[in-house]
């Protein structure tokens, strides 16, 4: 008797399973979210302030490349985003994350960063990006693959143009052109 209650709870658990886990998804009214039916488009513009040497570097090398190229190297960053391309402009945000050395014909690397807003309405969101960085093309263009905040939702991509630097000091300046569908 006891196996055959043991049976029977074992097949009704298994039923139960079966049929939630058929529920996990539904489509939502986005209205639930707060979200307006209209999307609009946001232009933002940038500059992306690297520094790899000084007493106070915002990015550092954690792996050395493999050969005479950047191939195999690995850089965190935590870099200032300034409103002009003058280092010492108004910061409006943090550029966080990784960039690799992923090409070995050419300098290119695989790019991994939020673009971590700190000011006004955009003050705590963010824009994620993942893509390919050419640096020495005019422009690249890379795609936005998160958000969150008042991007939450969003999608779009990025253009990074080279602004005149100063590699001998460690010092790299890119100007980003974001263009983000969001509500």
């Amino acid at each position: 008797m006891t196996k055959l209650i043991l049976i029977l709870a074992a097949q009704i658990l298994l039923a139960a399973a079966v049929a939630s886990s058929e529920d996990f998804a539904r489509t939502m009214n986005q209205e639930h979210l707060g979200l307006p039916k209209k999307e609009k488009l946001t232009h933002l513009r940038f500059y992306w302030q690297d520094s790899s040497k000084g007493p106070k570097p915002s990015s550092l090398m954690i792996q050395q490349p493999v050969s005479n190229s950047s191939f195999g190297s690995v850089t965190m960053m935590d870099d200032p985003l300034t409103l002009d391309v003058l280092r010492n402009s108004t910061v409006v945000g943090q550029a966080q994350g990784i960039y690799a050395g992923a090409a070995q014909g050419e300098v290119g690397y695989l790019m991994v960063m939020n673009f971590a807003f700190k000011t006004g309405k955009y003050n705590g969101s963010t824009i994620a990006i993942l893509g390919r960085n050419t640096v020495f093309s005019k422009v690249r263009e890379m795609p936005v693959v998160g958000r969150s905040g008042m991007f939450r939702f969003a999608r779009g991509y990025v253009e990074a143009r080279s602004m005149p630097s100063d590699f001998t000091a460690g010092k790299v300046t890119v100007q980003y052109n974001c263009y983000v569908f969001h509500y």
